[in-house]
């Protein structure tokens, strides 16, 4: 009867390590899963404003290629 006894603490005690290694499972997928949403959300803000930045770049460059072009003109005239 006591190795039987030993043996279901033996077992007890190993479902108890499982137990704790699916909880702390559990928690760093949960972890993850958050720090994946922050890095997407800011994947995406950073997105947002590169398209921004590469649209004033745009309107800045057209500018002074008209600067430029009324320049020639003056010159020119």
């Amino acid at each position: 009867m006591p190795e039987m006894n030993a043996a279901k603490n033996q077992s007890m005690e190993e479902m108890d390590i499982l137990e704790r290694r699916v909880n702390e499972l559990i928690a760093l997928t949960e972890q993850l899963s958050r720090e994946n949403k922050a890095l997407r959300t800011q994947q995406e803000n950073w997105s947002v404003e590169r398209a921004k930045l590469i649209e004033k770049n745009e309107l800045a460059k057209s500018r002074v290629e008209s600067m430029i072009g009324r320049l020639r003109t003056l010159e020119n005239g």
